[in-house]
């Protein structure tokens, strides 16, 4: 009999109106990297979460290494040599990288002082050992994304863990930061540590791990050898059909220009220039991409066009008005529809139900409001009942359901059926499929070039290139806040996107 070093047998775990793991069984082998693969909303990160004590299964075994334990809570889950890197960070905002690190079991001197020099010193030698580059002294709130994810790879290892679970690492990465998070995986099996990674990017299974276990529904699929299964089959497996990888985008002639930028410049509130005398045009009937390593000005290009930041120069036109100085409602009103990178912060929010969600941006018109501003949830709850049938939005209490308790896809799902059912001029997208599933990236970019087939304009930032070059008519490489080319699609390689994103124009010379 096979002695694993993690056996959970026949796990169950209900909450209201849904079974979350029905009767799962999961068998990690030591030393190995063994993903978890299934749609959102399948049931993995549930189980993690009763791997580490977060939850308790209402029924099923937990064996570590062929002895039957008792996790009650996170606390014992660390004793036990178990770790977890969240998707959604678990960080104080205004303390150090080492301050986050070492909460909950601060080192102390004698008399009870506080002993931060030793801790940055051992987060300083973590951090060379796994090649994580992270300053032990940085504010979180000083550094990117991907920083904070090697943080909370580092509270881990800080605490010694033999166990790590990696809950979607990579939907937060660059594509050169997923690389260099794949080596530091390796080099952690290489180091004793027993990995298991939930993402839905099957390249990064084939590419890193050794075996698979899948979930759908809630429900066991099966576990197989990575070597001995293609994408294709691992998709099947996850979404029990089978999945397009190719996208059917029909010729579609651009109308006139819905949205224009002129030689916008903004700037961070230190005065730096984090976006350059940009120019751009979007046409109705067409998708604009805009392609380039993250930081590089796209976010604060969105925050100027959506009207979160201001412009410190230039002007703003949608469909040949100008909407520079206008507020975001008024801008909403034009018709700039904006589906957010960050869809807890900016999309949605989350103690409110599908339905309230879905009335965000029109609660205060009728049918949903009165001539005495009173709202008729009833009409709100009929139009949230229909979209989330039309948008396949998977809840367990139908559009009363907390968006806040919804998979990431489904989040998604219900943040472009609001955009989408608003009729926008323009669809200003940023990230619109990062860590979703393959069935869920599917079914968005499909609603995305319905969008472009109604004759709608469509703004598209993202980091994947792959989503770039099969979506997009035209393509926008930005770097260092500036647009290095504009070029067709079927112009460019994503090799040369890939040069220009690195500062060089595709003539080969530098920015």
């Amino acid at each position: 009999m096979q002695d694993y070093a993690i056996e959970m047998v026949g796990i169950t775990k209900t909450f209201p109106g849904v079974i979350a793991n029905d009767k799962v069984t999961l068998q990690v082998r030591d030393r190995e990297i063994h993903a978890l693969l299934g749609e959102n909303g399948a049931g993995k990160s549930t189980l993690m979460s009763i791997l580490f004590g977060a939850y308790s299964a209402d029924y099923g075994t937990i064996s570590l290494h062929g002895k039957q334990v008792e996790i009650k809570n996170p606390n014992v889950a660390t004793e036990l040599g178990i770790g977890m890197v969240h998707q959604h960070f678990k960080l104080v905002q205004n303390y150090t990288v080492t301050e986050n690190i070492v909460l909950g079991m601060e080192p102390r001197k004698r008399g009870g002082v506080l002993d931060l020099g030793s801790a940055e010193k051992r987060v300083q030698q973590l951090s060379e050992k796994y090649g994580l580059s992270v300053d032990p002294k940085e504010l979180i709130e000083n550094i990117t994304v991907g920083q904070q994810q090697r943080v909370e790879i580092l509270k881990t290892l800080y605490r010694n863990a033999k166990i790590i679970i990696f809950d979607e690492p990579t939907a937060v990465l660059t594509p050169q930061e997923i690389d260099e998070l794949m080596e530091i995986l390796r080099r952690l099996q290489q180091e004793g540590k027993t990995i298991i990674l939930i993402t839905h990017k099957l390249k990064e299974i084939k590419d890193v791990a050794d075996r698979c276990t899948v979930l759908r529904r809630g429900k066991y699929i099966g576990t197989v050898e990575v070597g001995d299964v293609s994408e294709q089959d691992l998709a099947e497996m996850m979404v029990g059909r089978s999945v397009k990888f190719e996208i059917d985008k029909p010729e579609k002639k651009a109308g006139k220009v819905v949205l224009s930028i002129e030689h916008v410049t903004v700037k961070d509130p230190s005065g730096f220039q984090k976006v350059k005398d940009l120019s751009l045009e979007v046409k109705e009937g067409q998708i604009v991409g805009i392609a380039g390593v993250d930081g590089n000005g796209q976010g604060e290009l969105l925050s100027a066009l959506t009207g979160l930041s201001p412009v410190s120069s230039g002007k703003i036109f949608l469909d040949g008005e100008d909407i520079t100085d206008l507020s975001i409602r008024s801008r909403i009103e034009k018709g700039m529809g904006y589906i957010p990178e960050d869809r807890h912060k900016y999309g949605l929010i989350g103690e409110f139900s599908i339905s309230e969600n879905l009335a965000l941006k029109n609660y205060y018109k009728t049918p949903y409001s009165n001539q005495y501003g009173l709202l008729n949830y009833h009409k709100m709850s009929e139009t949230a009942d229909r979209l989330v049938k039309e948008f396949d939005v998977r809840c367990g209490e139908g559009s009363q359901t907390p968006a806040g308790s919804l998979s990431g896809g489904n989040q998604q799902k219900v943040i472009i059926a609001r955009e989408i059912s608003l009729s926008p001029k323009i669809l200003v997208i940023a990230q619109p499929t990062r860590g979703l599933d393959v069935g869920a990236i599917e079914y968005i970019r499909k609603r995305i070039i319905d969008e472009r087939g109604k004759g709608r304009a469509v703004l598209l930032v993202s980091f994947e290139l792959d989503e770039i070059m099969n979506l997009c008519d035209r393509i926008a490489t930005i770097s260092k806040g500036s647009i290095v080319a504009v070029n067709n699609q079927n112009e460019v390689t994503e090799r040369e996107i890939g040069m220009m994103m690195a500062g060089s124009r595709k003539d080969g010379g530098k920015q």
